[in-house]
């Protein structure tokens, strides 16, 4: 089951590395200095991106401990 905790794990890497980049669109469009409208446009936009990404994180957790129970 040690393979079950290396996918795990990189799953969960991949969760983070979209959670940061949702980060990074919603800075570089606060950054911008958009009105409203546009600014939440943008966010809705990154708004998915950050669902999934956190989704992925949570399931390669998930992933991570269902390897070390069964190891």
């Amino acid at each position: 089951m040690e393979v079950l905790i290396w996918i795990g794990t990189a799953v969960a890497l991949l969760g983070m590395v979209g959670i940061v980049w949702s980060g990074a669109i919603a800075i570089k469009a606060r950054r911008e200095g958009l009105d409203d409208a546009a600014l939440r446009a943008r966010l809705q936009r990154a708004l998915p991106i950050n669902l999934g990404a956190l989704l992925l994180s949570i399931l390669g957790c998930l992933l991570v401990i269902l390897g070390v129970v069964f190891s």
